[in-house]
């Protein structure tokens, strides 16, 4: 029953911020484009519902020329590939923005377990002991508060089956609110291999590019 109800908090709430936050989204369009050569957005293969696969959307923070289809923790110095504009975004995860669209059209929700890369096997396969993968994948949810990339990926699993388990208005609401603290406070941000995760959440592949 709560599903149907968040599902309508998505769309409302998706709308809002489609509309209050175009100048933002304006701004950082015109900033990205004179920044460096390559299309503003790029779409990545993600997991999404009950294991179906879908495209994410997000700003670009990195230059065309980095390698396709490898993650940025393999990438040895990512440093190197992303922008001066890239390293605001991510710093800030204003480069998450373009997902708004992705909740408003249904293939995510604002809070939920973040989408898996599609080939990131051992967290799909940890989230399936959970039934993590049975509810729609969100733009933040508990492991985000509680680690973010420094999370290996049994924990992280174990968090969002955390969440499933726990999964209700109040939920929603604390892992909102834990998201903006974490945000201000930058927390659980790795870039490279100098976390200690041993599966990076955040991975730049930027294998589908899309203006």
């Amino acid at each position: 029953m709560y599903l149907r109800f968040k599902r309508l908090i998505d769309i409302f709430l998706s709308s809002l911020g489609l509309i209050v936050l175009s100048p933002i989204f304006l701004i950082l369009i015109i900033t990205i484009k004179l920044d460096s050569r390559g299309p503003v957005l790029f779409k990545q293969k993600r997991v999404g519902l009950n294991k179906t696969h879908f495209y994410i959307l997000k700003f670009r923070t990195m230059l065309i020329d980095t390698p396709k289809d490898t993650p940025t923790h393999l990438l040895g110095d990512p440093e190197q590939y992303i922008t001066r504009v890239g390293k605001l975004l991510r710093k800030t995860s204003l480069d998450e923005l373009p997902q708004i669209w992705n909740i408003f059209i249904g293939q995510m929700s604002i809070i939920g377990p973040r989408p898996a890369l599609w080939n990131q096997f051992d967290l799909i396969e940890e989230r399936d002991k959970y039934g993590a993968n049975d509810v729609p994948p969100g733009l933040t949810g508990w492991a985000q508060i509680n680690g973010r990339d420094e999370l290996p990926v049994e924990v992280k699993a174990k968090l969002d089956g955390e969440y499933v388990e726990e999964i209700s208005f109040w939920m929603d609401v604390r892992c909102f609110f834990g998201t903006i603290v974490s945000v201000v406070k930058s927390d659980g941000v790795v870039e490279g291999g100098s976390g200690t995760t041993e599966e990076k959440e955040v991975a730049s592949t930027e294998e589908s590019v899309s203006k």
